[in-house]
């Protein structure tokens, strides 16, 4: 009798352990599906206030080109994108449709900074990264973090990420014209290409323009 009321207490307190983790399991797992939903309600959101500072910015003057509040908010942008990117996965259909959103505005951005450093007479310092995350690029995470550096140092460059794995048409142009290949990590500066892993003095080598660079920067995903 003894055996059996051990075994029966055994199998009450290995259930109601069982029970306890299943349900707290449950709640993480709500919490954390609640909190990723609210990043990405956000992000839509962002990213359609973001279009809409575009269309206000092509009629601000060269005066107050400098003050615009859209390059951090881009930085945010990317920084949520890359939470929302470990939560769910990089094959997650959402978040490869905000990525695809994400890189649209970083190309706007880039034609956008472009045609105000023609209109105000200014010397840009831009830098597009090209990386994979395919598991062909030992070097991309280490790259990023010398970019993010980069743009700590030079508050005035502009640097733009994009996967080149993208299905996006305007990332594929971009891949076409300036003829990047398939080697990671790529940079474009001045409009031509380089490949593998650079360090801060190197890049810093590659574009001296950016000591006296008044455009604003911005940060972006990886």
């Amino acid at each position: 009798m003894n055996s059996s009321r051990k075994y029966i207490w055994a199998f009450l307190i290995t259930l109601v352990i069982f029970l306890s983790v299943t349900v707290l399991s449950n709640y993480f797992d709500t919490q954390r599906i609640n909190e990723v939903k609210a990043i990405d309600d956000s992000i839509s959101l962002d990213i359609l206030s973001s279009e809409i500072q575009f269309d206000l910015l092509k009629q601000t003057p060269c005066e107050y080109l400098g003050d615009s509040s859209l390059s951090h908010e881009l930085d945010s942008l990317g920084s949520r994108l890359s939470y929302l990117e470990n939560a769910r996965g990089a094959n997650d259909a959402q978040v490869i449709q905000l990525k695809s959103n994400y890189s649209l505005l970083e190309i706007k951005d880039f034609i956008l900074m472009q045609s105000m450093s023609d209109k105000c007479k200014t010397k840009p310092a831009f830098v597009l990264y090209f990386y994979s995350n395919r598991g062909d690029c030992p070097d991309c995470q280490f790259t990023g973090s010398v970019l993010t550096a980069l743009r700590e140092a030079y508050p005035g460059v502009r640097v733009y990420s994009f996967d080149y794995h993208a299905d996006i048409s305007a990332v594929r142009t971009l891949v076409s014209i300036y003829r990047i290949a398939p080697e990671f990590p790529a940079l474009v500066i001045h409009g031509k290409p380089t490949y593998g892993l650079k360090s801060l003095s190197q890049i810093e080598a590659l574009m001296p323009e950016v000591k006296t660079s008044t455009t604003t920067a911005t940060t972006t995903k990886k």
